[in-house]
């Protein structure tokens, strides 16, 4: 993914972000539907994208509610002044250059990687190569480590039924079609099927081998990974979205494909089709077909639903590609702007105030934060909870991408509307202890599920408190699924 942008003219990061930033973000980094976009399953841009956002209306003003139950043991937040600054309008920016960076270079496996056995040779496939249906497959060109198979080609394929998925480990969109992935894998794998895992990273830490090896683990990926670090397969499909899936006939050419989440029994009604067009005839076929996931009755009931669209933390997403998501502009943006225009990118510290009224799904910062161009960060240690962050959604789950600066592990606590999580709706990484405090342990760069309501509901305030500075926000993600996250 192309991370890097340097221009000799001094780029308006401040972009019109005095207005883009305090907007409802217009795309969503990963998930998406062919024929019926939503706000949480949009298109995924490329990383340089930077035509001009068509602007929603703005959201409406929110009080932040006087705490009923602080959290206890620890001292309360510091109070947050009674004015919202107001954003300054800002000049378009130059759009930047599109070189791509050098890829991370990935470490050795640690293990050997299991054998697969010699195809058959067959012809090539004729035809021109791409994404869209008819098109010959391109092949795995450009692309770094193999996970859990040795080097694939898809020339080599011919005669075998191909699923193409292009995914990211931290992405919420991709984690939830895994399940599908999964049973199609152990179903069908013995009768001629080939699940091939793209991983195209969003995000730097997810061009890391081990990172990657072990999200495979932790998500029982059985099936060949491929890492395309440097979007080479993801650009010779002419692919926009995570997930992402191309099926491809025993000839090459692709016959199917689908983007985003869902229709899973159609994808698995072609799998079955071109399967047996190879002549597979498996008990598998008389399986009932999988449903998509539900979403959760009281949203889809109510009148006034909304779903938080995800939100980011760093300037790349926010500003270069102008996806919003920021509630305090002026602050964010002068330290956006003063990372941009240094070698380098380094994150610049600013100081945040919560102001006494909040829009909806927007990130607020309180005390010093580092702004980078994928993330933002604590920038100070505490020997309270006077640093946080806070925004107002409308969800049923929500999960956050966060990592640590220095690798060692960090406590966020975490409270709804000024209360701890409980068993009712605390995430699967939440834990609460004796005392009743609710918190997650940061150990590693991930997507962690924070809130798991047992309804969807609108208008709920989410804290984030941490009193270490290796505290790290990437994204946030949200939900309205009857299954979580």
């Amino acid at each position: 993914m192309q991370r890097t942008f340097r221009n000799s003219l001094r780029l308006p990061l401040i972009l019109a972000v005095a207005a883009t930033l305090a907007l409802v973000v217009l795309l969503a980094a990963c998930g998406g539907d062919e024929t019926a976009p939503a706000a949480t399953e949009a298109t995924a841009p490329e990383p340089t994208a930077t035509s001009a956002p068509t602007s929603p209306p703005a959201p409406t003003a929110t009080s932040v509610p006087e705490p009923t139950q602080p959290p206890v043991p620890t001292e309360a937040p510091t109070a947050a002044p009674t004015e919202t600054p107001e954003p300054t309008a800002m000049a378009q920016p130059t759009e930047p250059p599109t070189e791509t960076p050098e890829p991370t270079a990935a470490p050795e496996p640690t293990e050997e990687p299991t054998p697969t056995p010699d195809p058959t040779p067959a012809p090539p496939c004729e035809g021109e190569l791409g994404g869209e249906i008819g098109n010959c497959a391109p092949e795995f060109a450009g692309t770094q480590e193999w996970i859990n198979s040795e080097p694939l080609a898809m020339e080599s394929l011919r005669g075998k039924v191909v699923l193409i998925d292009f995914w990211t480990y931290s992405c919420i969109n991709c984690i939830r079609t895994l399940p599908f992935l999964r049973q199609w894998h152990d179903r069908y794998a013995d009768e001629g099927l080939v699940i091939v895992g793209v991983h195209t990273p969003e995000f730097e830490f997810e061009k890391l081998y081990d990172n990657v090896v072990q999200a495979t683990k932790d998500e029982g990926v059985a099936w060949p990974v491929v890492q395309d670090n440097e979007f080479t397969v993801w650009r010779s499909y002419s692919n926009r979205y995570w997930p992402a899936k191309y099926l491809i006939d025993q000839h090459g050419v692709i016959q199917y494909r689908h983007f985003g989440e869902g229709r899973y029994a159609e994808t698995e009604e072609e799998i079955r089709k071109l399967l047996k067009d190879i002549g597979a005839d498996s008990e598998d076929f008389a399986e009932p077909l999988p449903e998509d996931q539900q979403r959760d009755d009281t949203y889809t009931a109510a009148a006034d639903r909304e779903q938080t669209p995800e939100l980011f933390a760093g300037w790349n997403f926010t500003a270069l590609q102008r996806r919003g998501g920021i509630g305090q502009v002026d602050a964010y943006v002068e330290a956006a702007q003063e990372s941009y225009d240094t070698e380098g990118y380094p994150s610049v510290v600013a100081q945040f105030a919560i102001p006494e009224t909040v829009l909806p799904n927007l990130i607020y910062f309180q005390g010093p934060w580092a702004v980078g161009p994928e993330s933002a960060r604590q920038a100070e240690n505490t020997d309270d909870l006077s640093s946080f962050v806070l925004l107002a959604y409308s969800a049923r789950s929500v999960n956050a991408v966060l990592t640590s600066e220095s690798g060692e592990t960090y406590k966020v606590v975490v409270t709804v509307n000024n209360e701890y999580l409980t068993e009712e709706n605390k995430g699967e990484d939440i834990v609460i202890d004796e005392s009743g405090e609710s918190f997650l342990m940061v150990t590693e760069p991930r997507a962690y599920k924070i809130v798991e309501q047992p309804d969807w509901e609108k208008g709920q305030f989410l804290q984030l408190y941490s009193m270490s500075d290796n505290f790290g926000l990437y994204s946030f993600t949200f939900g309205t699924y009857e299954d979580g996250f």
